[in-house]
């Protein structure tokens, strides 16, 4: 899974609870109960975001509205498999059942 920083990881949770595409401006009061950061800052992180593929972004008016590139369990599926894919073929039906067991 893509490692995200506090900052991105807190800003992929606000855009994938979210049903809609948000603006930055949006974004920032949604995280704004948590910690006081600036605009720019928060244009920065998402810039960033979009820049690698995790964030898409849509010119409403004059400004950006952003959305996940995939949904949360998308993304986390998308690296399960990826893992799996790059270790020995023996291996994978061993990791595969120890997470049925785990998780039921």
């Amino acid at each position: 899974m893509p490692v995200f920083g506090e900052l991105e990881q807190a800003v992929m949770d606000v855009l994938w609870s979210s049903p809609t595409a948000l603006s930055v401006r949006a974004v920032q009061a949604a995280l704004a109960g948590e910690r006081e950061l600036a605009y720019t800052t928060v244009m920065t992180v998402m810039d960033r975001l979009a820049k690698k593929g995790q964030l898409l972004r849509e010119l409403d008016g004059r400004a950006w509205h952003y959305r996940p590139a995939q949904s949360w369990a998308e993304l986390v599926r998308d690296e399960i498999v990826a893992l799996l894919d790059s270790g020995p073929a023996d291996q994978r039906q061993a990791v595969l059942d120890e997470v049925r067991q785990r998780v039921g």
